[in-house]
């Protein structure tokens, strides 16, 4: 059986940019984003008044492939056929999950979005999903659709799932340090640094607040 993975997602700050921004805007951002040593990009699958998604897509992977940064698709996972992407995060379970592996022919980072019912973190388990993510730990205008997640929730995922555990949904600077108490490897932003002046002050920020990632 061909072996489809193992890349791996890095610890830190997991960067989500929205390519229905002005495309230079996100480019020039995104580039000085990259200079903070990131740990990867996803691109987040609101391509409404995009006019061409497979062209923005090689721009944002060719800029992060100058740092060696992870790139992966929202949901879109049928882009990785042809784009030189490094995987795809999933808002929900998969329903062609086996598709995608026997599918791309290449290596693959797959992640996966959970809310507070644990199933989905014991499928995550279960079918080898290399990292989880949780949202939203704060209230978010940005993602209005994500459920309030519990810290017992994460610190029940921690034991269930032994691979890389993100925080997302509302997180800034300033509320960083009420999730010290829970195990997580990083934490996913976008608009706490795309829509901020200068993204690079803002990611120091929040790497100053963050506790140390184990």
């Amino acid at each position: 059986m061909m072996k489809i993975k193992k890349k791996s997602i890095p610890s830190g700050i997991y960067l989500v940019v929205d390519p229905s921004m002005e495309e230079q805007v996100l480019l020039d951002k995104l580039a000085i984003s990259l200079t903070k040593d990131i740990a990867a990009v996803q691109i987040w699958d609101n391509f409404k008044n995009v006019h061409n998604p497979t062209a923005l897509i090689q721009k944002i992977c060719s800029l992060c492939a100058k740092y060696n940064t992870l790139v992966l698709i929202n949901n879109q996972w049928k882009y990785l056929k042809t784009m030189n992407l490094d995987g795809v995060h999933f808002d929900k379970l998969p329903s062609d999950l086996n598709e995608v592996r026997r599918t791309i022919n290449k290596e693959i980072i797959i992640g996966l979005t959970c809310g507070n019912n644990l199933d989905a973190v014991e499928w995550a388990a279960k079918n080898a999903i290399d990292y989880i993510s949780f949202c939203s730990m704060f209230p978010s205008s940005s993602i209005g659709h994500c459920e309030i997640i519990t810290h017992e929730t994460v610190k029940k995922a921690a034991q269930i799932f032994n691979k890389p555990l993100f925080l997302a949904g509302g997180i800034n600077p300033e509320n960083l340090k009420q999730l010290d108490e829970l195990n997580y490897q990083g934490i996913a932003v976008i608009s706490g640094v795309m829509n901020v002046e200068n993204p690079a002050i803002a990611i120091d920020k929040y790497r100053k607040n963050i506790k140390p990632i184990k």
